[in-house]
């Protein structure tokens, strides 16, 4: 595991392992409706700003993705997994194989990006090159919502995932969270939502 200060390296290869192999369970669960309801306010925001163009970063199956190209944006959608590429592929989206920590897109070249339950999958020995990486993505001005699950600041192989092999996580407090975030972006909107087992942290950052 790299011992305590993991790095993502550490972890990728299971990672991937894991989301490859959970593509058709994604694709049959429901959304819950808390998830919906900060889509659809993120989208709105986007609106009001007049926001033309997103990156969704770990896309999964695309689900997203597809609602905010439904709703008129020019919608890249990544993940580090090919499998979920593939699938956000089928659905008619423009999908790409991308690692936040290296991201292969040219800079400054979308209004808004898009993350849900992924950097929680990145170590905080990391985090700050995802942050700076999705910033550079970024237009001057331009909106970012990050949502995670958040804890007590421990971090680790879940070993009662659902997935395999078991993912790791980053559980980060509140304090956390906003300190990383601040380093790199203006914060705009925080609040947390009872996310089934964990508490949502659900971030609008402005670059």
């Amino acid at each position: 595991m790299g011992g305590m200060n993991p790095r993502f390296d550490d972890v990728a290869d299971d990672l991937r392992a894991a989301y490859a192999g959970g593509v058709g369970w994604r694709e049959s669960t429901p959304k819950a409706a808390w998830k919906l309801a900060e889509r659809a306010a993120f989208r709105d925001r986007l609106r009001a700003a007049g926001a033309r163009s997103l990156v969704e970063i770990g896309a999964g199956t695309g689900q997203d993705a597809l609602f905010f190209q439904e709703h008129g944006l020019d919608v890249v959608a990544t993940d580090f997994t090919a499998e979920m590429v593939a699938a956000c592929a089928a659905k008619g989206l423009e999908a790409q194989v991308m690692d936040v920590l290296a991201p292969d897109l040219p800079p400054e070249s979308f209004d808004a990006a898009y993350s849900l339950n992924c950097l929680l999958h990145v170590p905080n020995a990391d985090l700050p090159t995802a942050l700076a990486s999705v910033r550079t993505l970024l237009r001057p001005g331009g909106l970012f919502f990050l949502g995670v699950y958040g804890g007590d600041g421990s971090e680790g192989v879940h070993e009662n995932d659902r997935h395999d092999p078991p993912r790791f996580f980053s559980w980060r407090t509140d304090e956390q969270l906003l300190a990383y975030a601040g380093e790199h972006f203006e914060v705009v909107d925080f609040h947390v939502l009872d996310g089934d087992s964990h508490p949502f942290q659900s971030l609008t950052l402005r670059r």
